[in-house]
């Protein structure tokens, strides 16, 4: 079959002719039509993810949708023709999604809810799990909460968003000032956060108390701000990329909580991984009612683009998320 190999860290991505895989028992072997870039894909192909594990030579792309082929002994919950989607591999030693076919452990995969394409479905995986382990898992969010996403623009941002508003709260969403729009028409309350300050918006959306629950998709400083913006007592802060060094201070002075999202662990150690089939099969009902849809960006790249994909993730200048077309 056709793939896209990495070979070393930091070296351009070589499309070759591999061994097809071949189904093992708990198995599913899927025929990839389309895979989602994330920028953790870039960061791995540049050795810059150590948090990932990956063991070259290695065939990258976390995110997968596609159509069943074949399953393997122990399936019964799903059959040749099934179109399927999912996070199903590209860290560790778990083979990606950037080739003609990928045999996938069945517990990580749910079928392709039937309002979307599958080069929708293949935008949602990493992101829509970080985003419903922070919200949903994590924090609990639930009717009657303010909510604040930062980066509600972003691939993991736009997509807490709907998740949020799909469970009754009053949503709102850092942006930069093109991107406000976007998060307007999400159905959040957008916040310029280049001309508003942590404590301006504070005052104005929640009158001094802080938001029930923040998202933080950016990290760095915007977690410290996070810390700051949280309700007394009953606040959680949740953050997909607290990484940094940072003071707790803020958040201790408010008996607020903070939990971590680290999306790839039932990837890496195999642990947890019905839970993400689980999550899967949610988002799949909450797109198929009208309340989940990714954002595209409209260019369109093949297997032999996978560079110029990366390039543009890393640009930043994407308009939703990039897809690779893999059939």
């Amino acid at each position: 079959m056709r793939a896209v190999v990495l070979q070393e860290f930091d070296t351009p991505l070589v499309l070759c002719e591999i061994e097809k895989p071949k189904v093992g028992p708990g198995q599913v072997l899927v025929k990839a039509k389309a895979s989602g870039v994330n920028p953790l894909d870039a960061k791995i192909r540049a050795g810059r993810a150590a948090h990932a594990e990956r063991t070259l030579p290695a065939v990258l792309g976390l995110d997968l949708a596609g159509v069943v082929e074949e399953v393997g002994p122990g399936v019964d919950d799903f059959a040749p023709g099934d179109e399927v989607f999912g996070m199903t591999g590209g860290v560790g030693d778990v083979q990606g999604s950037l080739a003609e076919y990928a045999a996938v452990d069945a517990r990580l995969l749910a079928r392709k809810p039937a309002a979307l394409t599958l080069r929708e479905a293949a935008a949602l995986p990493l992101v829509v799990i970080t985003a419903w382990e922070g919200l949903v898992d994590r924090a609990q969010v639930h009717a009657g909460q303010k909510v604040l996403i930062h980066g509600g623009a972003g691939g993991i941002g736009h997509v807490a968003v709907q998740i949020a508003r799909a469970r009754g709260a009053e949503v709102f969403a850092t942006a930069s000032p093109s991107r406000l729009e976007v998060v307007e028409r999400l159905g959040a309350a957008p916040i310029d956060y280049t001309t508003t300050a942590v404590d301006e918006y504070v005052a104005k959306h929640t009158g001094g108390e802080g938001f029930d629950v923040i998202f933080d998709t950016v990290g760095g400083p915007v977690l410290d701000a996070s810390f700051a913006a949280v309700r007394t007592y009953t606040g959680h802060v949740v953050s997909a990329l607290g990484w940094g060094t940072h003071s707790i201070a803020p958040l201790s002075f408010r008996g607020a909580t903070y939990s971590g999202v680290f999306t790839l662990l039932p990837l890496l150690t195999g642990r947890g991984r019905e839970h993400h089939g689980e999550i899967m099969r949610k988002a799949a009902a909450l797109a198929d009612a009208g309340a989940l849809k990714p954002l595209l960006d409209p260019r369109r790249f093949a297997l032999a683009d996978v560079a110029a994909a990366h390039a543009a993730v890393e640009s930043g200048a994407a308009q939703g998320k990039i897809v690779i077309d893999v059939d």
